[in-house]
């Protein structure tokens, strides 16, 4: 009897390892996946890869696609489609099929991460932890390429400003703000005192987005703490810490001058710095520089439904877009561009609810919130199309409103029944 017994007292406790386990596995494997968005300096980038083996892996395994955030799933496919169409105006089919494929997976990814959050929103965590992880290294290898502190670093700069691990310091700096704004949030949140080793990790995001002297990270930075901010003001009821967070406010400007003095110390970085400080540059203003091609380009798209054809704008123009709303309607076609814009305002919209709800994912749908906002008014003067972490954004926003109405179903479920 006992030589029988032995075996059935030990099957409950492999079991139970092994469940843990797969959860284990899956929570790293999207840890991983957040971490490589960082890296992004070639393509095909790590990040593609693993995303392209990571959805089939988790859609095999039974990740549900939600009706609560169908409208990012329809919209994705109506832009794709628009895509697809505009594919014969193109002179180069090869190149534009290529174009349309890669926004195709980058919509995959989207839907991908809001299936992720609607399913389990304290997900949200994982993802935090890995993007934060990413961004501080990304930040760091491009602060080292900019100062040269080992043989090759400046493999990670570019026209004298930090790109780190990316391909354009224009992607480089935006990227780093939403983990800025988390830590940031969390200072002004919790106790200071507590938090106090925080500021190493801000400090080197911080400086990373200054030494991509990219203007659009400086707006979007600017603009994401400025939101993230005014919601901790607008939604705290304590009048102690309301004072608190003026004085925490003030405290920050403070810091910030004082680091910019620092900064500026460097001859390099000084002259660097009012290079690009410049509201508009020489090709910004010029007879085709940025601001005419927008006019310019609208009017042209009038006349083709089906768009230019992808990559074919800048056979027209000097440059391509720089905005990507104009570059809705010049690859993907009036229903491309008709659409996206759709969903920036839809998408927009419904995350403004969540930020006064009391749930665990608040504070990261308000910074969330902030960072994405700021990319949409980035997006007027920068093609955001092909940009990884933007349609991550967009799977982030759907994932959290997708969750909230699932809990409201459910509240109302619980409601409903007799007692």
């Amino acid at each position: 009897m006992s030589t029988l017994a032995a075996p059935l007292v030990r099957i409950p406790h492999l079991r139970v390892p092994r469940a843990l386990t797969v959860r284990g596995l899956g929570n790293g494997s999207l840890w991983l996946a957040a971490f490589l968005s960082g890296f992004v300096i070639r393509e095909p980038a790590p990040y593609e890869l693993y995303m392209a083996l990571l959805s089939v892996v988790w859609l095999g395994c039974g990740l549900k696609l939600r009706r609560e955030f169908g409208p990012l799933i329809i919209c994705m496919m109506l832009y794709i489609a628009g895509g697809i169409a505009s594919i014969p105006m193109a002179q180069v089919q090869g190149d534009a099929m290529m174009y349309i494929a890669v926004s195709g997976f980058l919509a995959i990814t989207a839907i991908f991460y809001a299936a992720i959050l609607a399913d389990d929103p304290d997900r949200f965590r994982i993802i935090q932890s890995g993007y934060t992880f990413s961004a501080v290294l990304v930040s760091a290898i491009g602060i080292a390429g900019y100062f040269n502190l080992f043989p090759g670093a400046d493999y990670f700069t570019l026209y004298e400003r930090a790109r780190g691990t990316f391909q354009d310091p224009n992607v480089f700096g935006p990227f780093l703000v939403l983990p800025t704004l988390l830590l940031i949030q969390t200072l002004l949140r919790g106790p200071v005192f507590r938090h106090l080793h925080l500021l190493v990790p801000i400090s080197i995001l911080l400086l990373g987005i200054f030494l991509s002297f990219s203007r659009g990270a400086w707006v979007v930075l600017f603009a994401g703490v400025m939101i993230i901010y005014f919601l901790a003001l607008v939604t705290e009821q304590s009048s102690r810490r309301r004072a608190r967070l003026l004085f925490l406010g003030l405290a920050g400007v403070v810091a910030v001058l004082a680091f910019l003095a620092a900064a500026l110390s460097i001859d390099t970085v000084d002259q660097m710095f009012h290079q690009r400080a410049k509201l508009v540059q020489d090709y910004d203003g010029a007879r085709l520089g940025r601001f005419a091609r927008y006019s310019l380009g609208f009017q042209m798209v009038m006349d083709y439904p089906l768009g230019l054809g992808p990559l074919e704008f800048n056979k027209h123009f000097p440059e391509d877009e720089h905005n990507v709303y104009l570059k809705g309607f010049t690859t993907y076609g009036w229903l491309g561009g008709t659409v996206y814009i759709f969903l920036a305002i839809w998408t927009f919209c419904s995350l403004v609810p969540l930020l006064f709800k009391s749930r665990p994912w608040t504070g990261f749908a308000q910074c969330l919130f902030a960072v994405f906002t700021a990319h949409l008014i980035l997006s007027v003067i920068i093609d955001t199309d092909h940009w990884r972490h933007m349609y991550m954004f967009y799977g982030l926003a759907w994932g959290l409103i997708g969750a909230d109405k699932l809990d409201r179903k459910r509240m109302r479920r619980a409601n409903s029944r007799p007692t």
